[in-house]
């Protein structure tokens, strides 16, 4: 008798157990496609069958997760995720996790989008590898990935932020994705990059907090590690680099509200015209968190009869920090930057006068910053 209660007992538990670990599995969640194409297949095995093709921005309903040993090396793990589609078939299968961005940490980057809507473009930048698009500036881990960006994606920087570099290089994570399909939790170790390309011997490292179209991301916005990005500086004014690198640049030609357009014409910054840039030196030196974000501004004139730039004012020294922005429209407007008269002093905002005189010449008043600046033709 005793045999057959506990016989019974496991005929009736066993469902229950099979029926709870299905029902957490089956915890459904939305997610998007962040690949340009990707397959759902009919198993995690290497010789399943393609069931459908499905596009970067594309919405899946996530069903479950499992993480699968990798067949080319079996101390690492493959994330995958049975999803179900939005087409008419609403096929369901599986997809590696590498290729989804379930839509919490999509809602988390529309957050970040929002903060920065009012912001105005500071520059821009691309990718010079395949990087990591992340949540917060920090690479200590894999937590924070939302999606890896292709090799020369382009983007908005709004924004940039220098963070203490993490101490124990055994704790560093390349800004590198993980092998395609790793499983991102308990697993960030293992995702270590070990041909990440050495570094400056700095305590500080450079994050930019950017803003990415449509087609490079679903993800709005987030932030990329600095050495990976490249300015993108246009070529109107890539020739006026002296000794200081350009950190930012606004046009100051047209309406504001086309300057600060999220989807401004690449090819209308390459035309000549008039701009408000800000420069920083170039050192070795090590690089604070509270570094300035620049320390001299240069404003380009352009005399549109003659077809050449001028210099209509250039800066002393000073620590200035972003965002800048520039208001008004037509001849007359202005720029406000932030600046610190002291190091270790308040951040105050200051506004610069733009106009140009009775012979069209682009002048600048600016607050009062000691020695001034200078005008030549």
């Amino acid at each position: 008798m005793h045999i057959k209660a506990i016989k019974t007992c496991v005929v009736f538990v066993l469902p229950l157990l099979l029926l709870g670990c299905r029902t957490l599995a089956s915890e459904s969640s939305t997610g998007v496609i962040v690949a340009r194409r990707a397959q759902i297949r009919s198993s995690t095995a290497v010789v399943a069958a393609d069931l459908l093709q499905v596009n970067r921005g594309d919405s899946v309903e996530i069903l479950e997760s499992t993480d699968v040993a990798d067949p080319s090396d079996n101390t690492r793990k493959e994330r995958w995720l049975r999803v179900k589609a939005r087409d008419e078939d609403a096929t369901e299968g599986w997809i590696e996790a590498r290729n989804v961005m379930p839509e919490d940490v999509l809602e988390e980057s529309r957050k970040i989008a929002e903060q920065d809507k009012d912001i105005p473009a500071q520059a821009s930048g691309q990718l010079r590898a395949s990087s990591n698009l992340r949540l917060t500036p920090d690479r200590s881990d894999n937590e924070n990935i939302m999606m890896r960006l292709d090799s020369g994606s382009s983007f908005e920087i709004v924004g940039w932020k220098r963070v203490p570099k993490p101490k124990s290089s055994e704790s560093i994570e390349s800004d590198v994705a993980p092998k395609a399909g790793s499983a991102q939790q308990g697993s960030t170790r293992s995702a270590r990059q070990a041909d990440e390309p050495a570094e400056e011997e700095q305590a500080n490292e450079l994050w930019y907090r950017v803003r990415l179209p449509p087609n490079a991301s679903p993800a709005p916005a987030g932030w990329i590690y600095g050495k990976q990005v490249e300015l993108s500086v246009p070529s109107d004014i890539i020739f006026y680099r002296g000794g200081r690198e350009f950190v930012a640049w606004q046009r100051l030609d047209g309406d504001t509200k086309d300057n600060n357009a999220a989807d401004k014409d690449g090819a209308r910054d390459g035309k000549p015209g008039s701009w408000m840039i800000l420069e920083k030196s170039i050192s070795n030196r090590q690089q604070g968190v509270d570094e300035p974000d620049f320390d001299r501004i240069y404003v380009l004139g352009y005399d549109k009869r003659n077809q050449e730039h001028y210099t209509a004012y250039r800066s002393p020294d000073l620590r200035g920090y972003l965002p800048a922005r520039i208001e008004g429209n037509g001849d007359n407007k202005s720029f406000t930057i932030r600046l610190q008269e002291q190091e270790g002093g308040e951040v105050k905002e200051v506004r610069f006068t733009v106009y140009k005189d009775a012979r069209g010449v682009l002048k600048i008043t600016p607050p009062n910053l000691g020695t001034g600046g200078r005008r030549r033709r």
